[in-house]
């Protein structure tokens, strides 16, 4: 956990209906201010007075807030909404200028996908991950966090692979209990993805608990979310052999292989025998006329 900060890139969390990840990324979001990066946050799917709740003053005072829950469409009219929705407020992220490193965190992706179009979604996350699609940015791209909140059971297969490719980083979240498990799976160019199990809690504060890591595990080909499948199960046939029935196998002869004694006995058969005589007795409905082959026909 403590790693998904160290390289840019999206990072994506990925939680389900048994177990949120908003205390998740709002420890990431701590943790990127303590580090004293720019931290802005996009929130859609609550207010801000709740989602800076449990942050104390400091943390606070660095967080730059977006707020797209109270009005997301201007319906008040007060002017307050800011320009070009959401995806303007993405796409000026892309064109800044300020000194240092930046975390943006989306609250949440899935907001974004029921309001905007994938392909467009995913341009945008493409530009703020990556410095060569940003014109006139001034970091480097891995000065540049993007956190991503993702409620996977509300969308199809189509939109989760999407986000999926563009994720420098997946964190899953699972867990027993009041203890959470995230299977993170790390994806660097040019190298095998990398899989790891980290054991964690969340305190009231928002700081993490790290508990517990599995080693780290290179998958030559990934999919983080698909369990190899052992063919042979439900098989009618074995496809393994025992002990003596691979001695069978190894001492059995097959009929196009010639060992040393049956060529000898086929040589001497064929020396004794130097002719031979084909016996024919006509049959009593044989044609033997030549000259009118079809007689027996009945024509």
């Amino acid at each position: 956990m403590e790693s998904l900060l160290a390289l840019g890139g999206l990072v994506l969390l990925r939680d389900s209906v048994e177990w949120e990840g908003r205390s998740l990324l709002k420890a990431l979001i701590k943790k990127s201010a303590l580090s004293g990066e720019q931290v802005h946050i996009l929130g859609c799917e609550v207010s801000e007075e709740e989602f800076r709740e449990g942050f104390d003053s400091s943390i606070n005072s660095q967080l730059v807030y977006h707020d797209f829950f109270r009005d997301p469409l201007n319906w008040s009219k007060t002017g307050d909404a800011l320009p070009g929705g959401p995806l303007g407020v993405l796409r000026a992220m892309c064109t800044r200028t300020g000194p240092g490193p930046v975390t943006i965190a989306l609250d949440s992706l899935s907001w974004l996908l029921l309001h905007l179009p994938c392909t467009t979604l995913c341009q945008t996350l493409n530009a703020l991950s990556h410095k060569d699609s940003c014109p006139g940015d001034s970091f480097p791209s891995e000065h540049v966090h993007v956190l991503g909140l993702l409620h996977e059971e509300l969308h199809g297969p189509g939109p989760l692979a999407a986000l999926s490719t563009l994720a420098q980083t997946e964190v899953t979240l699972s867990g027993t209990g009041d203890q959470a498990s995230a299977c993170i799976l790390y994806r660097r160019p040019q190298q095998r993805p990398i899989h790891k199990t980290q054991w964690f809690s969340i305190l009231p504060d928002f700081s993490l608990d790290l508990q517990g890591v599995s080693p780290l595990k290179s998958q030559p080909h990934a999919d983080a979310y698909t369990s190899p499948v052992d063919l042979s199960t439900h098989l009618t046939f074995n496809l393994h052999l025992s002990k003596k029935e691979k001695e069978a196998k190894d001492s059995l002869t097959l009929p196009f292989q010639f060992s040393s004694e049956k060529q000898h006995a086929l040589l001497r058969r064929g020396l004794s025998q130097a002719t031979s005589h084909i016996f024919y007795e006509p049959d009593a409905y044989d044609d033997l006329d030549q000259e009118d082959p079809d007689d027996d026909l009945d024509i």
